[in-house]
């Protein structure tokens, strides 16, 4: 095992911290702005993922522990990914989750188990896949909006309103939901919500 403190893995962990915690206020902020524009639920998938992108953020940091006090010097670049356009913000987010599933992290976990860092390799890994399932659902939903589609449906869905947890079956969300009034940026696929459809919640 080299020594952490010379190692390329010790500079590869302060790039994934920076580049997590940049993650985690880009959709922050376009949080902000599909708040702004009434798209509810667009606001919660990016809230839900920045929240996960805190913890992989936590996950990096705590490896390089053992240099608390100390400075960690590196080059990266990192995305400027400013828009009003929700399908912008949307695709350039895959864009970014993408990158980091298929280049940036493989190639850290190389660097790692090269290096003698397994878990950290391990951690890489790991988190390597789950930018991937980012990047599809921002794809997903980027999709249906450049389509129209974010709140129809050429077939039945099953809608659930996010605020009050109302359930209706159509090929279309209500404008209004008929329990809380609130505006239909609330309604998602119960397919597409965080916990899924096959949540078994009859058994």
């Amino acid at each position: 095992m080299s020594d952490f403190r010379n190692s390329k893995t010790k500079d590869n962990l302060m790039r994934a911290f920076a580049g997590e915690s940049q993650a985690r206020n880009r959709y922050t902020m376009a949080e902000e702005k599909a708040r702004q524009q009434k798209l509810y639920v667009l606001a919660d998938l990016f809230k839900f993922t920045a929240d996960q992108e805190k913890v992989h953020a936590r996950i990096f940091y705590e490896h390089l522990k053992e240099l608390s006090g100390e400075s960690v010097f590196v080059d990266g670049g990192y995305p400027v990914d400013i828009s009003e356009d929700m399908c912008t913000l949307l695709g350039m987010a895959d864009h970014n989750e993408r990158q980091e599933s298929d280049d940036v992290y493989p190639a850290f976990a190389e660097v790692a188990r090269q290096e003698g860092y397994g878990k950290i390799a391990q951690d890489f890994t790991n988190i390597a896949k789950i930018e991937n399932v980012h990047g599809k659902r921002f794809a997903a939903f980027g999709k249906l909006m450049k389509e129209g589609k974010l709140f129809s449906s050429s077939q039945s869905e099953t809608w659930v309103c996010l605020n009050c947890g109302y359930i209706v079956e159509g090929t279309q969300a209500p404008e209004r939901c008929p329990v809380c009034g609130e505006a239909q940026g609330y309604y998602i696929r119960l397919s597409m919500a965080s916990w899924g459809s096959n949540c078994n919640c009859d058994k």
